[in-house]
């Protein structure tokens, strides 16, 4: 309960300081994105950006993480170590088959 505690003063005071970052850049400011026009303060245009950024790489990198999560298919895929696994050296390394009496 203590990490979660932490977590959220930490969330406000960020969530404080952005919000100190919006009033004081109150401007303004003409925005065009992908033929949409606009005119928002400053520094909702720039927080706008930032979150855009974040999800730019963001989204390649969760599509790579489930990408390498899930189990492997076609040729040569294994579903787990079978009779002839590899070392971490990379040689083979044939394992004896399991008797009734190991496996309880």
């Amino acid at each position: 309960m203590g990490g979660l505690w932490v977590a959220a003063v930490l969330f406000a005071f960020v969530l404080l300081l952005l919000l100190i970052f919006v009033l004081q850049n109150g401007q303004r400011a003409e925005v065009s994105f992908l033929g949409a026009h606009g005119h928002l303060p400053v520094g909702v245009a720039l927080l706008l950006a930032a979150v855009f950024g974040i999800l730019l790489v963001a989204l390649p990198g969760t599509a790579r993480i489930v990408q390498l999560r899930m189990p492997q298919r076609g040729p040569g895929a294994r579903s787990g170590p079978g009779p002839h696994s590899r070392t971490a050296t990379g040689t083979d390394r044939a394992t004896p088959p399991r008797t009734y009496r190991e496996d309880r």
